[in-house]
C-alpha cells in the first residue's frame, strides 16, 4: 500500500516537474516575442519622427515659398 503512494506521489511530482518546465518555456517564448515586437516598435516610433521632422523641413520651406509668390503677387496688383 505504501509502496503505490510513493510510486503515485513520484509520478505526480515528475509530471508536474514537467508541466512546470513546459509552462516555463512558453512564457519565455512569449516574453521574448514580445520584446522583439517592442524593438520593431520602437524602431517604428524612430523612424516615424525622422520623417515627421522632414515634413515638417519640407512644410517650413514652401510655407516660405507661397509667402514670397504672395508678396510678389501683391507687389503686382
Amino acid at each position: 500500500m505504501t509502496g503505490a503512494v510513493i510510486t503515485i506521489a513520484v509520478i505526480l511530482l515528475v509530471v508536474g516537474g514537467i508541466t512546470g518546465s513546459v509552462i516555463a518555456f512558453f512564457r519565455l517564448q512569449r516574453h521574448r516575442a514580445d520584446a522583439a515586437a517592442m524593438a520593431a516598435y520602437r524602431k517604428l516610433a524612430e523612424e516615424s519622427t525622422a520623417v515627421q521632422q522632414a515634413v515638417q523641413g519640407q512644410l517650413s520651406a514652401l510655407d516660405e515659398r507661397v509667402k514670397s509668390v504672395e508678396g510678389l503677387l501683391r507687389s503686382v496688383g
